[in-house]
């Protein structure tokens, strides 16, 4: 066995925070994001953990790469088909490129564009959301300050 092929490895690559009692000021929304965070990191660690056992694996190498190709192609031609029929054509295109960079450098120089314009989406969206509650928060308090001073 690998000497970096085990569960102790993958919690130390994702430390998560102790589990205790929330403390006052966390509301139960927030525990619960914080709960899903933690699985999403373990999972990811998990997920990594599993790949490199593939590619240091002398046997199970060849097949990955075979196997990880064949589905990152059959998406994109999956894609293909729908870009003329009904149904979300370039999404699957850029799906089967995310597939096939994470075994085959050429996809990744391909797919690393999208994945700076969609990280730059992201920080935009939540910008705009942000802004958005912050306007919302403070009609609300301006309602409130109306209604008991009236």
């Amino acid at each position: 066995m690998h000497p970096l092929a085990s569960t102790e490895y993958c919690e130390r690559m994702s430390p998560s925070p102790p589990n205790g009692p929330s403390t006052p000021e966390t509301s139960p929304s927030t525990a619960r994001h914080h709960r899903r965070a933690r699985l999403w990191r373990r999972t990811r660690a998990r997920l990594r953990l599993f790949r490199r056992r593939m590619h240091t694996h002398p046997v199970l190498h060849l097949p990955w790469r075979i196997l990880v190709g064949t589905a990152g192609t059959l998406i994109i031609l999956a894609g293909l088909v729908m870009m003329v029929a009904p149904g979300p054509g370039v999404a699957a295109v850029i799906l089967g490129l995310v597939v096939l960079s994470t075994e085959f450098r050429w996809a990744q120089r391909v797919v690393r564009p999208a994945q700076v314009w969609f990280r730059r989406a992201e920080r935009f969206g939540m910008r705009v959301r942000a802004d958005a509650v912050r306007r919302y928060r403070a009609r609300r308090e301006l309602r409130r300050k109306r209604l008991s001073s009236g």
